[in-house]
């Protein structure tokens, strides 16, 4: 799941629906236990009872009496009885036996958001969906899922150059995004999304990312020049602010559990850039955080703009898909 450092507005934003879901749950609890008090007086005062039990125990245990063991012994009795006819009560009354226990969405940290001195599950699921909602640029259609994809806008006409049609080469693409999309995070290669413009690669792209991040798991989406850019940002910019959110988007390019990087050779190619690439690519492959790349560039244009450490990276990491076809875009304004 992800991992720290955490994003400070991005955390209390996590936070403040942990709190909005805790209360909902406590306003909740209210409501039953009106609604059960108002017809059956008789659970009302047993919690009554049980309440003062609790302040008799609490008296016990300060005064030390030397009665105490006995005392405590008739208050467990008392208590079990109670606790006993208490649930024959919601039973008959046809409530579930558990109707009046405390809610908690997690059972795990008690809607806390700490677990064992450490940041709970469901506090980074809601993490994850707060770092998400940068996807808006990536999702931007709404309609991105596979059921949508329609491979009958390509042709299954016979193309020498792959083999078969860009249908049948097209029905590979896709079925290999739905393998890494379904079995996310047990996948053992990144992808490289690779094809002319408009054949539908940041499509695919949007359609993993919404199933991944439904899942729970954090999903980065950038434009190679946007991400690239940040690590510069965060080196060189002597404005504090614009630094410390250039750093802050680097970390989670770096630690989120899926990283989307966009139109990879648009960007400037400068020694700085080649740098910030590689220090992407090579971080997230050595923690095993997955990678998807899309770009227009052909395996010649690739090595001949990239350093051989980023092209071994990419050949020996990364699986291959050939988008084929003509511009949807175009064919779907045709329509």
């Amino acid at each position: 799941m992800a991992a720290v450092p955490y994003d400070g507005k991005l955390l209390a934003r996590a936070r403040t629906r942990l709190e909005q879901r805790r209360a909902d749950n406590q306003t909740e609890h209210q409501r039953r236990l009106a609604e059960v008090y108002a017809r059956v007086g008789a659970i009302e005062e047993i919690d009554a009872r049980m309440r003062g039990q609790m302040a008799e125990l609490v008296r016990l245990t300060v005064a030390r009496r030397d009665d105490m063991q006995e005392e405590l012994a008739r208050l467990r009795d008392e208590n079990l009885e109670l606790q006993m006819r208490r649930a024959e009560l919601l039973v008959e009354n046809g409530w579930p036996i558990d109707y009046l226990d405390e809610l908690y969405d997690c059972p795990k940290c008690r809607d806390s958001g700490l677990y064992r001195n450490a940041p709970c599950e469901c506090l980074e699921r809601l993490y994850n969906r707060e770092l998400t909602k940068e996807l808006a640029v990536l999702l931007r259609s709404g309609d991105e899922s596979f059921a949508n994809f329609d491979l009958r806008l390509y042709s299954d006409a016979y193309d020498a150059q792959l083999g078969g049609s860009p249908r049948q080469a097209m029905e590979l693409v896709y079925g290999a995004c739905r393998k890494f999309a379904d079995n996310f995070p047990n996948v053992s290669a990144n992808l490289l999304l690779q094809g002319g413009t408009g054949l539908g690669k940041t499509y695919l792209s949007a359609c993993i990312a919404r199933i991944v991040s439904e899942k729970g798991f954090s999903v980065c989406y950038d434009s190679a020049a946007s991400a690239l850019e940040a690590f510069e940002r965060q080196k060189f910019s002597r404005d504090m602010e614009e630094a410390e959110a250039a750093a802050a988007r680097v970390r989670r390019m770096l630690d989120c559990d899926l990283m989307i990087l966009d139109d990879l050779g648009t960007e400037m190619v400068t020694s700085m850039s080649l740098s910030a690439l590689y220090a992407l690519l090579n971080t997230r492959l050595i923690h095993g955080r997955k990678i998807i790349i899309s770009t227009n560039l052909s395996d010649a244009e690739l090595s001949r703009k990239y350093s051989e450490q980023i092209i071994s990276r990419i050949r020996g990491e990364f699986l291959c898909l050939r988008f084929a076809g003509q511009d949807i875009r175009l064919l779907r304004k045709g329509r």
